[in-house]
């Protein structure tokens, strides 16, 4: 439920609030708004937002787990 197939203005009310605040669109509309030569506005900075957040997410759970288990 992104906008990966289609554009969220076109979706019903219910479901184009959900496809729009959402981690995968704006990275989608990144990489299209440069794909295609359009403007992406302020999508990038959002869509690395989320991609620096999920890293940061990952990296402690990893760390977390890691030093759980070679503490035996």
């Amino acid at each position: 439920m992104s906008s990966a197939f289609v554009p969220p203005d076109t979706m019903p009310s219910w479901l184009r609030g959900f496809a729009e605040h959402q981690p995968v669109t704006p990275v989608i509309e990144t990489v299209r708004g440069l794909l295609t030569g359009t403007p992406i506005g302020n999508s990038a900075m959002v869509a690395i937002g989320w991609c620096v957040a999920f890293t940061a997410i990952g990296l402690v759970a990893a760390t977390t787990l890691f030093r759980r288990r070679t503490a035996r």
